[in-house]
């Protein structure tokens, strides 16, 4: 996969942006020194997403980045394109010129393979916005929290669940009872059907 370390850090360095321009005009050292990345690096990734419409810039004395409109509309896959990091699994990237053609049309044979997994990836990233990723970052969500903005297959199975007689309601019993408390004690033993001590 061609997903280089010059696409992964500038989606880092966004979402850096994002999280840190509530507190104003972010500057690309600070974000260098959070992330670990070359402050070189990050001018030639921030000078194309300047270019692509994505950051705006203000220069001279307290100077730097803000991210150029709302979070909500810029996409993974328009940062990635942005610094020009091609999304491509297949060896001849689209050239059709594979180095094991064994097909008429130039491409080896697992080439169609291939470039639908560069389809399903651009659907992917193209679904994520920078907004998903800072709503995952600030509520500390789980990655598959993105699988629903994606249409799969699989949503559309039926999900089969257990009886409800054959679930156990949960007790709520306090985590770290005082053993010198008789009344956490019999809370503890007579909470299940409501028995009293």
């Amino acid at each position: 996969m061609r997903l280089t370390t010059k696409g992964r850090f500038a989606v880092t360095a966004m979402l850096d942006l994002a999280l840190n321009q509530i507190y104003g005009i972010v500057t690309l050292a600070s974000i260098s020194t959070r992330q670990k990345i070359s402050l070189s690096y990050l001018e030639q990734l921030f000078g194309k997403l300047r270019r692509q419409g994505l950051v705006k810039s203000r220069r001279g004395p307290g100077g730097g980045y803000t991210i150029n409109g709302d979070l909500d509309d810029i996409s993974i896959t328009a940062i990635i394109k942005a610094v020009d990091e091609p999304i491509d699994a297949t060896l001849c990237g689209e050239r059709g010129n594979c180095t094991e053609a064994v097909m008429p049309d130039g491409h080896c044979i697992t080439h169609k393979l291939w470039k639908t997994l560069n389809l399903k990836i651009l659907d992917f990233l193209s679904s994520v916005t920078i907004q998903d990723l800072v709503d995952n970052v600030l509520h500390n969500t789980d990655i598959s929290s993105f699988n629903n903005k994606i249409k799969c297959e699989a949503s559309e199975k039926t999900i089969i669940s257990k009886p409800k007689d054959k679930i156990r309601p949960q007790r709520n019993l306090p985590q770290t009872p005082m053993i010198n408390s008789v009344f956490n004690l019999g809370f503890m033993l007579g909470e299940e059907g409501n028995e009293q001590i």
